[in-house]
């Protein structure tokens, strides 16, 4: 068989993984929002893991045999990811508690409600009922990382599935939103800096369309989100004692 050129699934997975954990280590190593140029470079990095993991959930969807068991494992995914999430950062458990509303949960929260909105849009509803129904779906997304956002970028990159450049151009449509809202009621710049979603676009055009060779990405990936949140909660206890660090907590 030819090998396609390119990067598969796999490898945008581990490129992600890889600046997701970057961008966490830094949140705990230098808490608060900083301005020092060099780490907020290396937050940059951070941003392209979310469009990924937008893409692939969009993707998932395409190509899932069984729509439920794919939605009840994102669904257990995102509570057992809520716990570590909230460990790792300082954030309490139990969400608004200290009457914050954002980042009380982890952008997993959002992916699985993504994945439902895709399958909502994809049903033989009426339009106005798929957009009644919207509504609740994007407040109770609301309080997660990358807050209901995530939830409408997840939709857009499967409806825009014919078009790699709509596809992107709503992407970024939607982190703008979402960069405005952290511009104004959370820090200017990185505000700002959530537009670095951006560096995404050259890697997703990579994509080959393949999953790759190694089967066992998917529960590599399940294992490693909540795992190294708890690492990082240990270091975030020993290093800064039990006080939050990013807004929410």
């Amino acid at each position: 068989m030819e090998q396609k050129r390119g990067l598969t699934g796999n490898a945008l997975k581990l490129i992600a993984i890889a600046a997701m954990t970057l961008d966490h280590v830094l949140w705990i190593l230098f808490p608060g929002y900083q301005y020092q140029w060099w780490l907020l470079a290396l937050h940059a990095i951070g941003r392209i893991t979310a469009p990924i993991m937008w893409f692939f959930i969009a993707e998932g969807y395409l190509h899932t045999h069984d729509f439920k068991k794919y939605a009840l494992r994102l669904l257990l995914f995102a509570v057992v990811s809520h716990f570590a999430y909230a460990f790792a950062f300082g954030i309490p458990f139990l969400p608004f508690s200290k009457g914050e509303f954002f980042n009380q949960t982890s952008v997993i929260w959002s992916l699985f409600w993504g994945l439902l909105t895709i399958r909502l849009f994809d049903s033989k509803l009426q339009t106005w009922l798929k957009f009644l129904l919207l509504a609740p779906i994007l407040a109770v997304s609301f309080p997660s990382d990358w807050s209901c956002v995530a939830v409408v970028a997840i939709l857009y990159l499967w409806g825009k599935r014919e078009s790699f450049a709509k596809r992107m151009l709503w992407m970024m449509v939607w982190t703008a939103v979402y960069a405005i809202v952290f511009f104004f009621c959370i820090d200017k710049v990185y505000g700002v800096l959530q537009l670095c979603t951006a560096l995404s676009i050259p890697l997703l055009r990579l994509y080959n369309g393949r999953r790759g060779t190694w089967k066992g990405m998917k529960w590599f990936f399940y294992i490693y989100y909540p795992a190294h949140l708890v690492v990082i909660g240990i270091l975030r206890l020993l290093l800064l004692g039990n006080v939050g660090v990013m807004i929410g907590a």
